[in-house]
């Protein structure tokens, strides 16, 4: 069964056209790697998928678990099983970062408060686990937090709220090699048949610590080659220039 199915997704920002036709399944407990140069859609489709309004679908379709979310609202895709992680996090002073991330497993629970105690328990061990400092549970929500110190936070988070389906948007992108290395051992920990993740990703350094099962191409709005890891380091040696080359003389024929 497939956790997610893109189906021929167009997508326009105001008047302009993002998104020109992608077609994407991922399968139960698969992890999937995006990659392309920067501005052919990559986090367009991130945010889309998780539903930000900024971005309009004027066809196609997005299935989780067999069911159309195109036009549900942020709230219900979480709610449904879905997580993103976001390339810049937004810093959030007036609440805690364990507090935050408390409401949000709330929220997700149909607003039935999960017990203090456990949660704090699960919390200090996935932090500990993250390598994260025990009095960042009672800071403002990335409030003056370091660019790896998000990143890691949006790894905690999901570690926390445990999706169905979660999209990393550049989770990689800043990070030092130890810091990336931190965050790669937490995707890895959530491998399973429950759990199912895109990554998108400019870079193939981050796929030797999270292996994908299929790494997709996207160019010009949509996906034009699709493969296994080793696809990631055909392109760590060959760049984009004549995967481009050949996308468009196959257009021109």
């Amino acid at each position: 069964m497939s956790t997610l199915l893109i189906k021929n997704l167009k997508v326009v920002a105001g008047e302009e056209k993002i998104l020109n036709g992608v077609n994407l399944e991922i399968k139960d407990g698969e992890i999937h790697a995006l990659m392309g140069p920067n501005g052919t859609g990559k986090s367009t489709l991130s945010e889309t998928l998780m539903g930000n309004p900024l971005y309009q679908v004027v066809e196609g379709q997005i299935l989780l678990d067999g069911q159309d979310i195109t036009t549900m609202s942020v709230d219900e895709r979480a709610r449904a099983g879905m997580f993103l992680a976001m390339q810049y996090p937004t810093e959030v002073a007036g609440i805690s970062n364990a507090d935050f991330i408390h409401a949000a497993l709330n929220a997700r629970n149909d607003n039935q408060a999960v017990a203090v105690l456990p949660f704090l328990n699960e919390l200090k061990k996935q932090m500990e686990f993250l390598e994260i400092d025990e009095d960042y549970a009672d800071r403002g929500l990335n409030a003056d937090f370091s660019g790896g110190e998000k990143k890691r936070n949006e790894i905690l988070q999901m570690m926390m709220l445990k999706p169905k389906l979660a999209i990393l948007d550049e989770i990689d992108s800043g990070l030092d090699i130890d810091a990336l290395q931190i965050v790669a051992k937490g995707i890895n920990a959530m491998r399973s048949k429950h759990f199912s993740c895109l990554m998108v990703t400019h870079y193939q350094r981050l796929l030797r610590y999270v292996v994908p099962d299929v790494v997709h191409i996207m160019m010009d709005g949509k996906i034009v080659k699709t493969g296994g890891p080793e696809l990631a380091e055909e392109l760590e040696k060959t760049g984009y220039t004549d995967l481009d080359n050949a996308v468009k003389g196959s257009d021109d024929n």
